[in-house]
Parts: structure tokens; sequence; C-alpha cells
């Protein structure tokens, strides 16, 4: 294999002019490096893969293009909501190790190559999820991604037909209701005072009769005492546990803290936190409430590194926080330890988790409550 990433970008931008003739001293070496291609293609990244698949189908080459876009789309996942992706499609120092570029290049693969349509509007809505949750990172991703999704597939722009949104059956008018609509988007923005909540405004249907991704979210606010709020989940889903610190002759050992656990003044708490993300996320905010009758043991703020996740942890009077400007799909856990300082039933709080982002995924854990003995003189 002599061919590099370099020769398979110049096949690429050498086929955007194929009105201009190779000259007889750049023919041989042309050749040789699209024969290479053909015979080297499974060795590269996606992103290379689509750039051979393109430069192959303008020049005419047999099979090849066909072979490429039929083992791009073997790969790839396929997800209800986030539309079609690949695995490997990851941030790196390489400038061909880029998932926006590579996604859009990739629109662009599918609708010239194959024509497969289906298959471009998949992609298009990883591209546009993507923006949920994340920044496109620089000028050139964000031009690339708005060619991609704006000169193939569906005409985002075309149709300004709103989504159709009835709530109790009752048709959302945002004409009606003093609601401004956002031109180009249709976004728009809704809310019911508490009198006027009814149970019954759970029940919402969303309908679009033409092509193209919608997205939105709907949320209820009211007050309740800490200790009794049940454990909501969004694509953030958090699990907050307590465990008694004791000494043994093995060393330490923790053991969970239920109803019927009674603590003491000056026992150790160790706080658990588990937090799953089903995609990347940026600028995360993460607050923990603690107890009355606990004080933690690490008071100073600072910047950690655990497991591949890179965060600020910040310690106040009443709560942690963790502040994440990057949180890559996965499962992470985050400890922290805290004294018992005085007796007393006390609500522990929730740990609360929010995208800065995207502020709709939003999660919370439950409420617990904790009894610290008296102790006796």
């Amino acid at each position: 294999q002599q061919i590099s990433e370099l020769q398979v970008q110049y096949l690429y931008a050498r086929s955007y002019f194929l009105d201009i003739p190779i000259g007889s001293d750049l023919k041989e070496a042309f050749d040789y490096y699209q024969s290479q291609g053909a015979q080297y293609w499974k060795n590269f990244s996606i992103y290379n893969e689509g750039m051979l698949a393109l430069q192959a189908k303008r020049y005419s080459l047999p099979t090849l293009p066909e072979q490429i876009m039929a083992s791009l789309k073997e790969r790839a996942l396929i997800h209800e909501e986030l539309g079609m992706y690949w695995k490997d499609n990851v941030s790196g120092y390489y400038w061909y190790q880029a998932p926006i570029e590579t996604q859009a290049l990739l629109i662009e693969a599918f609708d010239e190559v194959t024509n497969d349509q289906p298959a471009v509007e998949e992609l298009k809505v990883w591209l546009l999820k993507q923006k949920q949750t994340t920044d496109w990172k620089t000028t050139k991703a964000t031009a690339e991604a708005c060619y991609a999704l704006l000169l193939r597939g569906t005409d985002l722009l075309a149709n300004s037909e709103q989504v159709a949104i009835k709530v109790n059956n009752v048709l959302i008018d945002p004409e009606k209701l003093g609601s401004k609509v956002e031109a180009g988007t249709g976004y728009f923005k809704t809310s019911w005072d508490g009198p006027l909540v009814q149970p019954e405004m759970g029940n919402v249907s969303v309908t679009r009769t033409t092509e193209g991704v919608s997205w939105g979210a709907m949320y209820w606010q009211y007050f309740e005492d800490l200790d009794k709020i049940t454990p909501h989940t969004t694509p953030l889903n958090l699990k907050k546990q307590l465990f008694v610190v004791e000494n043994s002759e093995a060393g330490p050992i923790i053991k969970p803290i239920t109803e019927k656990t009674s603590l003491k003044a000056g026992d150790k708490i160790r706080v658990r936190i588990e937090l799953r993300s089903d995609r990347d996320m940026e600028y995360i905010h993460m607050k923990d409430m603690r107890a009355a009758g606990f004080e933690p043991i690490n008071i100073f703020s600072r910047y950690k590194w655990q497991d591949g996740l890179g965060y600020y942890e910040s310690t106040r009077d009443a709560a942690t926080n963790f502040f994440i400007d990057y949180l890559p799909k996965g499962t992470y856990v985050f400890e922290y330890d805290l004294r018992v300082s005085h007796a007393g039933e006390f609500s522990n709080g929730i740990t609360t988790i929010q995208s800065m982002y995207a502020p709709e995924f939003t999660s919370h854990s439950e409420g617990t409550r904790v009894k610290v003995e008296a102790t006796k003189e």
C-alpha cells in the first residue's frame, strides 16, 4: 500500500474538475493512486472511504462506488431518535477524524453515488441531533453541515407548515396563544399556569404530514418535599446511593444506607452517583444536595480527571456541584465523602443534572431521608 489519506483527498478534490484533462506527466501517477484506492479502500476511515466512493463514481469506475457504499451501510447504526451514524466516527487529532465533516460528506456520498434518499434523511437526523446537544466545533464544520443539510435530500426550508400539537385533544395554535413562531425553524413556546393544568393534559400528540424532522419538549413544574420526589430520567439517567464507611481487618468496607440504618455523629458517609448518557453532550451541570447533618470532608474546589471524563468539582454549603464541558456517551461514577456532624432526621435532597446547551435534557434522582441517632452520654 502506497496510498495515504493525502492522496485520497487529492483524488476527491480532483473529481470536481472533470472538464479539465489530466496532464500527460501526471496521468501515470493519477491512475496508480486510483488503482491503489480501489485495492486498499478497506484500510481507511469512513471519511476517506466516502471520498473514494465519490471520486470513483465521478470517474465512472466499475463496481467500486457501490461496493464502498454497501460496506458503509452494513456498518452503520440506525437509531429511532438519533438517525443513522457510525460507531467509529469520533473526534481525533488528524483532519480526517472530524465527526461533523465526516457525516456531511457521507450525506453527499449516499445522495450522489447510490441516490439512497431514506439513508440521506436518516444521516441528516444525526447531524441535527448533534447540534441539539453539542456545538459544531469550527466554521469549517458548520459550513460543511449546512451544505449537507440544505443541498441534499429534502429541502428543510421549503416547507413552512406548522407541526400539529394536541394537548388533551386540543390543538395548540401559537397565534391564538400569543406565541411568536421563529422564522425558518418554526420554534415557539407556550405555558399554562397552575389552575389551568389538568391531569388529562398529559395526553400529548404530535403530527407532522410533511418530510423532515421535528423535536420539542414539555415539562411540568411543581412543589414537593425533597424526600418524596421520585426519579425522573431522560437521555441523562441518574442513580444516587449513600454508603456508610466502616473499618475492618481487611480494610475499609462500605454498607448501603437504608431507611432502617441508624447513623451516629462521626460516621463517614460515601456518596456514589451513577450517571448514564446515551449520546455525547456538552456543558453539563450536575448538583448533588446533602443533608443538613452532613459536612463535606473535601472542601476544596478543583478540576478532576477520572475514567476518561474531566470535570470541575465545586463544594458549597448545601450541595456539591459538578461542571462538565464534554460528556461522551457512556456510564460514569462520581464518589465523594461526607462526615455526620449532628443528630436528627434529615432530608438528603436529590441530585439534579441538566444540559446548559439543551435545557430540555434534565433529570434528577429520587429523594431520601436519613436518621442520625443522638449520642448517649
